[in-house]
């Protein structure tokens, strides 16, 4: 079993608050405050867990520059002030940028009891096997 350092825990912790936050700015009307404590917590958070050198080498490869231009130009637009545009901006940044990872976490949430059986259903699993089959291939591609 592997270890989890007490870096990785915190940053498990600001990731989760920054995903809160996240939630709470869009639920409160795109609250820009709320908005971008919930990206700095994220980001910082991602860092800890997978460590300052990885998260710079993982933002700033090559092939995915387009994606980390898009989903740091949304953080920036939400700071200047248009939250609604800037989410956008970065939502569709943060698809390009983590769509490798999700046939891994669709497979994992299919093993989670309540989640499983709601992924299983006719509708709900042809839409999450084209997601995880797209994405899979596109990755490969790229």
């Amino acid at each position: 079993m592997m270890q989890i350092t007490d870096f990785q825990k915190i940053g498990v912790g600001l990731t989760g608050f920054g995903v809160a936050f996240l939630f709470l700015g869009v639920l409160f009307f795109f609250d820009k405050g709320l908005l971008a404590i919930g990206n700095i917590l994220f980001i910082c958070g991602l860092a800890f867990v997978i460590g300052l050198e990885r998260t710079v080498k993982f933002f700033f490869q090559k092939h995915k520059l387009k994606a980390t231009g898009f989903f740091i130009g949304g953080i920036m637009v939400v700071l200047i002030g248009w939250p609604v545009i800037g989410m956008c901006v970065e939502m569709y940044g943060f698809f390009l940028l983590f769509s490798g990872f999700f046939p891994v976490v669709i497979n994992f949430l299919r093993r989670v009891p309540v989640l499983g059986s709601l992924l299983s259903l006719p509708g709900i699993r042809s839409i999450a096997d084209k997601l995880g089959e797209s994405n899979s291939m596109g990755s490969s591609a790229a």
